[in-house]
This record gives structure tokens, sequence and C-alpha cells, in this order.
């Protein structure tokens, strides 16, 4: 168990939307046809999951570089994989000035981390070091998965509530209160991102408490957060749909702030990212 408890938090939380999903599909036709959708949510986690390495590799425009081209964060990636008894995973950069970083793949066989041209150029050695092990643990801790079943469950239960408004939710029998029917199609689906986006921050927390573990090194990925959070604000990436769909996957939220709302945000304030690696060092 996490000292924060978030493992026993991601899996309240995936099963609060599980359970959102339900009672979408209970609403509809009297539940008869939920088995529907929930054959289409776990087919949509399927290819989410199969293929969550080149989706986030293309949205960043990324290329696979060798230990020539980038010798320190080969290096480290190396000798950290090795550590954590892992197998290391394929390298690329990010020919972008924005500074972020993130890895992805659906197991660690399969996996991949990249850095942004801006980030290797912003942060030192043992910043670096401190990033590339937050991201590695987002691997071994197979936040990729927890993250395609969220996705996946959410986008069916905004797919339940635009049947739901179109279709009325079956025949006269089977069709509710009016008037739970229309709040359930509207504030279903906004529940179920803010379920999403929890989760997300989570996993956050998890991968810097795991990640400076692997390190030893805390201060390292706090002084990288800090870096971050001035140098994302400097140079933020446009938000994009390719790019929205890839943030939650990055170390650092890549928009601008004032582009997103708080309870939609991807990643918890940097300043308490900062005080736990803090208090972890200290520990």
């Amino acid at each position: 168990m996490h000292n924060h408890y978030n493992g026993l938090k991601t899996a309240l939380l995936l099963g609060g939307i599980f359970g959102l999903l339900l009672a979408m599909g209970s609403v509809i036709s009297g539940g008869r046809f939920i088995w529907i959708f929930a054959l289409f949510g776990l087919a949509m986690t399927f290819y989410g999951y199969w293929n969550s390495d080149k989706v986030a590799i293309k949205a960043m425009r990324a290329f696979p570089v060798t230990r020539e081209e980038q010798p320190a964060m080969y290096r480290i990636v190396e000798e950290l994989s090795a550590k954590a008894g892992k197998p290391m995973p394929a390298l690329f950069v990010s020919p972008t000035d924005a500074p972020n970083a993130f890895a992805t793949g659906r197991n660690p066989e399969h996996a991949a981390v990249c850095c942004t041209q801006g980030i290797l150029e912003l942060l030192d050695e043992r910043e670096l070091r401190g990033v590339l092990g937050h991201e590695l643990m987002h691997v071994y801790n197979r936040d990729i998965l927890t993250s395609s079943v969220a996705a996946a469950i959410a986008g069916v239960v905004t797919a339940l509530a635009q049947g739901l408004m179109f279709f009325g939710g079956g025949s006269d029998e089977d069709r509710p209160n009016p008037i739970v029917m229309i709040a359930m199609a509207l504030l279903a689906p906004l529940a179920a991102s803010l379920i999403q986006m929890s989760i997300s921050r989570t996993r956050e927390f998890d991968a810097d408490q795991d990640g400076a573990t692997l390190t030893g090194d805390p201060l390292a990925l706090a002084s990288a957060l800090n870096k971050l959070e001035s140098g994302v604000a400097a140079r933020p990436l446009a938000p994009t749909p390719s790019l929205q769909n890839a943030a939650h996957m990055m170390i650092a939220n890549p928009f601008r702030m004032e582009d997103v709302s708080r309870l939609f945000r991807t990643h918890p304030p940097t300043a308490d990212r900062i005080a736990r690696l803090q208090e972890m060092s200290r520990g």
C-alpha cells in the first residue's frame, strides 16, 4: 500500500465509474441491452490498451533514438531498468520545444519512453533522471491499462447518455421519469470525465513516489517539476484533440492552465507534488 493510499483510491474511482455505467445501462430500455455496451467498452479498452504506444508517439511526432544520439537519456534508462529488473523500453524524442516527457506501452516488454527536445534542454542530468524514473514507474505500475479502462468506460457512459437523449430510454414501460432521464443524460458524462481525471491525478502521485524510490532522489524530481511548471507556462502545447487524448500520459500538464478547468486537469497541482516529494526526502 502506498503511503497516500493511492492504490485504494484508484480502485474506488474505477468502481465508481463502473457503477455509473451500470446506472446508465439500467435506465436505457430497462437495462436489457447493457451487455452490448459492456462488450463495446471491453473492445474500446482492448484497442486503446494495445495501441497506446502508437497513438501517443504519433501525436507528439516522436522518432526513435539510439545510445549515440542521446547518451545521457539512454544511460539513465538503461541503469534504472536494470535496477528495477525490467526490460529496457524503446526511447523516443519529440521535436517540440515544449518541455515534457511520457511513457506508454501495454506492458514492460512493449514500452516506450519519450522526452521532448524542450525537456532535454531544460533539465540537468540529475533532474532528467528523476523524470525518467517517474515515467518508468507508469509502465511498471500498469498505469496505461488503468487509464485505458477509465477512458473506455467514460466513452461508453457518454454514448449511453447520447442514446438516452435521442431514443428516450426505450419503450413507454421502460422509460423513466423524464426529469431523471434528462438529468442523467446531462450529468453522467460530466461525472465520468471527472472520475477519469481523478484517476489520472492519483496515478501521477503514485508515479512520483515510486519513481523517487527507484532513483533514490526525491528532490531531483521535485526540482524537475518546479522547472517544468514554468517551462510549460512559457512554451505550452495547443490543446488539439490528439494531444488532449495523450495529455494524461505526460509528466506535466502540457497546456496553459487557463485552457483547462481545474476539475478537468489530468495532473495534480505541482505544489502538492513537490511538497510530497520533499516530505518523502525528509522521511
